[in-house]
């Protein structure tokens, strides 16, 4: 029983940690593509070929289902993939819709139109090709009324968690939180919309307080996961052994993955 797990970088190993605990049975292929990370000031095409040249690494190594842990890949290719190259007999699911599932208050599938919900406004931050793709605004209206969302692009605050450089994390977080508070004084939620940014989640807490709801995604995806699997065992592949692979030096990522994440794992090259 496996599964590929899909990101541009370290940030998917957030979900991966709550895949480990959550349905410990499941084994996980986890692909990094570090060498070319970050993946959220990158054209759409690029972004495109990367994730369908990732996903594919997953397929051929049995995958039948695979989890694009990457907000950016999410929002920008996702829905192309699904549309236009994934083979029938394979699935690709992202990261976004899940949350905003969660935000709405929608059971998976609810296709119902748009309708009032109790949040009124939800501050955003995202790498910027996320917030230029406005595929968060996208989703969220096709299940909500009446929502208000600020976004705050991060530009660089992935490239300074890939480089482990928690001092020029802060000050990022530190300068995008107070330019979005600025905007949007009191939001009702935040959202953290990179899968790597939970990997410095305090830091965002500092400058938000402790009183702000942050949402990001691991929890909420790993039940989606789990729901997903119930009613569909057909893409479980066969694979019955989890390991890392990445695009990037291996000894470099592991000694990074063990600096965020705490998760001591090898990583193998893909070239």
């Amino acid at each position: 029983m496996t599964i590929g797990v899909f990101d541009s970088g370290l940030g998917g190993l957030t979900v991966l940690l709550k895949i480990r605990e959550k349905i410990p049975n499941l084994s996980v292929i986890y692909l990094g593509d570090n060498d070319n990370a970050p993946y959220g000031t990158r054209s759409p095409q690029e972004i495109y070929d990367m994730t369908c040249k990732g996903i594919q690494v997953l397929f051929d190594r049995g995958c039948k289902l695979v989890i694009i842990a990457c907000n950016t890949a999410s929002a920008v290719a996702l829905r192309k993939i699904q549309e236009e190259w994934v083979p029938p007999d394979r699935r690709v699911l992202g990261v976004f819709v899940p949350l905003i599932e969660k935000i709405t208050e929608r059971e998976w599938g609810d296709n119902s139109p748009p309708r009032k919900v109790a949040v009124k406004n939800i501050a955003l931050f995202a790498t910027p090709s996320t917030v230029t793709s406005r595929a968060f605004e996208r989703e969220l209206g096709f299940r909500a009324i009446g929502v208000k969302v600020e976004s705050q692009p991060c530009d660089g605050l992935v490239d300074a968690i890939e480089m482990g450089d928690l001092y020029l994390a802060d000050k990022l977080i530190d300068t995008y939180a107070n330019g979005l508070l600025e905007r949007l004084p009191d939001p009702e939620v935040v959202v953290l919309g990179c899968t790597h940014y939970p990997l410095v989640k305090n830091l965002f807490t500092k400058y938000l307080g402790n009183q702000t709801k942050i949402l990001d995604h691991p929890d909420i995806v790993c039940e989606s996961l789990k729901d997903y699997i119930s009613r569909h065992p057909d893409k479980i592949g066969d694979q019955n052994k989890s390991y890392f692979l990445t695009s990037g030096d291996p000894k470099n990522i592991e000694g990074k993955a063990l600096q965020l994440s705490g998760i001591k794992v090898s990583f193998n090259s893909i070239i």
